[in-house]
C-alpha cells in the first residue's frame, strides 16, 4: 500500500481550513493573538507590559512597544543562561543561530516547543498537504527526502539547551516517523564542516529513491553536483527516477532555476517555495502557476505591517493583517509563540492579494541600496539580472553589489560583483542590460540615472569560480542557513571580496 495514498485523509483537513483563510483572516489573526496573550500572561514580559488587561489587538498595539533584537537581547541572553517565564511561559532550551545585528555577529532566537509544533512543523506538513492536493498523482511519500540542515551546539553548557542552524534543531527534534523517511543520517546532518558533510550526503543518498529535496538552493546545488560526479551522470534524474519536488527557501530562487532544469530536464520536476525563517514559518507557494506565498494565518505567529515609508521615523505605526494595501512594501512585525513580541523581523514583503492574503518577499530592510535616494532593493535586482541574463544567455550563481561613492569629480555609480555558473560572451554587453533594466523597474533609479548626472553607469566586476563560498568559509558561514549579502549600503562585504578575488 502506498504510504502517499495512507497519509492523504490526514493531511486532506488542512487543505479545508486553509481554504477559510480567505473568508477568515481577521477573525483568524485575532485569535491568535488571544492566545499568546493569554499564554504569557504570567511572563515577566507579560506583567511588564499588562498583558492580563488586554483584551484586543487595538490594547496590545497600544501597550506594546515596536521591538528589534537589541531590544530583547538582554532577555533572551538571560533565558540562554535558564532563566525560565521570561519572554514565553517556563524555560526555552532551544536558540536558531542567525545573521547579526550592527552590534553583535549573530543572533539567537528563541525556540520553543510549542514554537516547533504550532509553527515550523506546522508549516512543513501543510507544504506537503497543498503539495499533494495541487499533484493527485503525486507519491512523495513513497521514496526518500533529501533534507538539507545545519549543525548544533551546547548552550552556554546547559543540559538539554543547544544553539545552532534552525535546521538543525528542526532534524534534532523532528519526529520518529519523518526520520524514516529521510537521508542523509541524523549524524551527517548535523556534522559541522559543510566540506565533510557535503561528500557524506552525497553518498548516502546516492542509492536511495529520493523523490523530493528541502533546503536552501545554494546548499542543495553543491550537494546535488557532488552526487552526479560520484554517480558518474549528466543528469540527476538518471540517478533519481522518482524526484519530483524540490520544497526551497532560504534565498531567492531566480538566480539558480536555469541550473536545477539542467540538472534535472523533467516537465514533472516541481518548485514549490516556502518561506520558513529561524524566527518563523510564514508562507508557502500554494499555487504551482502563482509565484506569490500564502500567508499561513493560523499558525503561533501574529504578524503587522509597516510602510516602508514610515520604517525610519521616530514612531513608526505598525497596521494589522487586516489593513494592508496590495502593491505596497512593507516591513514585517511578528509576535510568536516563542516570545518574539512585535518583533521587526527585517523581511520586506508586498502583498500580491487580500483573498486570500499571498505575498512576495522584496528584500531586507537592512538589504537595499539608497546611498544616492535610488531606493534599490533586492526584489529589483533579481528582476533586473533576469533581463540581463535573458538578454545575454548568461547564467548568475552569486552576486553581491555595493555602492561606490562620489570621487573628486562627482561621479559615482554601483558595482556589481557577479560569480557566473555561465558567464556573457561579452561583460559590458551584461552590464549594459543589467543597467538598463534597473532603470525600466525603479524609477528612482532611472531619475539618478538621468544623463549620468547622479550616478553613472554600474560597474561589473567578474567573481572568480568559488569565491562566494570562500567568503562565506572564511566567516565561518559555509553551509547551514547562512546567506550573503545581496545588496549592502556600505562597502564592507564587496571589499573583502574584493581582497579574496585573486
Amino acid at each position: 500500500m502506498s504510504i502517499t495514498n495512507l497519509s492523504r485523509p490526514f493531511l486532506g483537513h488542512r487543505n479545508k481550513a486553509i481554504q477559510a483563510y480567505a473568508q477568515q483572516a481577521e477573525a483568524l489573526q485575532r485569535g491568535v493573538l488571544r492566545r499568546l496573550v493569554s499564554a504569557a500572561q504570567a511572563t515577566e514580559w507579560g506583567k511588564r507590559y499588562h498583558f492580563p488587561e488586554l483584551d484586543s489587538y487595538e490594547a496590545f498595539a497600544n501597550a506594546c512597544p515596536i521591538t528589534s533584537y537589541d531590544d530583547l537581547k538582554a532577555d533572551i541572553d538571560r533565558m540562554r543562561h535558564g532563566c525560565s517565564d521570561v519572554l514565553w511561559p517556563g524555560r526555552v532550551r532551544w536558540y536558531a543561530k542567525s545573521s547579526g545585528t550592527t552590534s553583535d555577529k549573530s543572533k539567537f532566537i528563541p525556540v520553543s516547543s510549542q514554537a516547533l509544533k504550532d509553527t515550523h512543523y506546522a508549516g512543513g506538513k501543510d507544504s506537503v498537504a497543498l503539495y499533494l492536493r495541487n499533484h493527485p498523482e503525486s507519491r512523495i511519500l513513497d521514496g526518500r527526502a533529501l533534507i538539507l540542515g545545519g549543525s548544533h551546539a551546547p548552550n552556554y553548557n546547559l543540559k538539554h539547551s543547544l544553539v545552532g542552524d534552525l535546521s538543525a534543531i528542526l532534524i534534532e527534534n523532528i519526529s520518529p516517523f519523518v526520520n524514516i523517511l529521510r537521508v542523509p543520517s541524523k549524524r551527517t546532518a548535523l556534522l559541522q564542516d559543510f566540506e565533510v558533510k557535503r561528500d557524506r550526503i552525497a553518498r548516502e543518498a546516492l542509492h536511495r529513491d529520493v523523490t523530493n529535496i528541502s533546503g536552501v538552493p545554494s546548499w542543495m546545488l553543491s550537494v546535488l553536483t557532488r552526487v552526479l560526479e560520484l554517480a558518474g551522470k549528466e543528469h540527476l534524474t538518471d540517478v533519481w527516477p522518482h524526484l519530483e519536488v524540490f520544497f526551497h527557501g532560504g534565498v531567492a530562487f531566480t538566480p539558480y532555476r536555469e541550473q536545477y532544469r539542467r540538472l534535472i530536464p523533467s516537465a514533472k520536476m516541481s518548485y514549490m517555495e516556502t518561506y520558513n525563517a529561524s524566527e518563523g514559518f510564514f508562507g508557502i507557494q500554494s499555487d504551482p502557476d502563482d509565484p506569490s506565498l500564502l500567508l499561513m494565518i493560523d499558525y503561533g505567529v501574529f504578524f503587522e505591517f509597516i510602510a516602508m515609508d514610515e520604517l525610519n521615523t521616530p514612531s513608526p505605526h505598525a497596521i494589522p493583517l487586516w489593513e494592508v494595501q496590495p502593491g505596497k512594501n512593507y516591513a514585517m512585525v511578528i509576535s510568536t509563540s516563542s516570545g518574539l513580541w512585535r518583533y521587526l523581523i527585517g523581511d520586506t514583503v508586498r502583498f500580491t492579494s487580500t483573498s486570500p492574503y499571498k505575498f512576495v518577499i522584496t528584500g531586507r530592510t537592512k538589504f537595499f541600496i539608497n546611498a544616492f535616494g535610488e531606493e534599490l532593493i533586492v526584489d529589483n535586482a533579481e528582476k533586473g539580472l533576469v533581463q540581463a541574463c535573458t538578454a545575454t544567455g548568461a547564467e548568475v550563481l552569486e552576486y553581491t553589489a555595493a555602492p561606490v561613492f562620489m570621487n573628486e569629480e562627482g561621479k559615482c555609480r554601483h558595482q556589481w560583483l557577479i560569480e557566473f555558473s555561465r558567464p556573457p560572451a561579452d561583460p559590458e554587453r551584461f552590464a549594459e542590460e543589467l543597467d538598463k533594466a534597473l532603470q525600466a523597474i525603479n524609477s528612482d533609479y532611472e531619475a539618478k540615472r538621468f544623463k549620468d548626472i547622479t550616478l553613472q553607469r554600474l560597474e561589473l566586476t567578474i567573481a572568480r569560480p568559488g569565491l562566494f563560498n570562500d567568503w562565506l568559509k572564511q566567516n565561518g558561514k559555509l553551509g547551514g542557513q547562512h546567506k550573503v549579502p545581496r545588496l549592502s549600503n556600505d562597502r564592507v562585504t564587496i571589499e573583502q571580496m574584493l581582497a579574496l578575488n585573486q
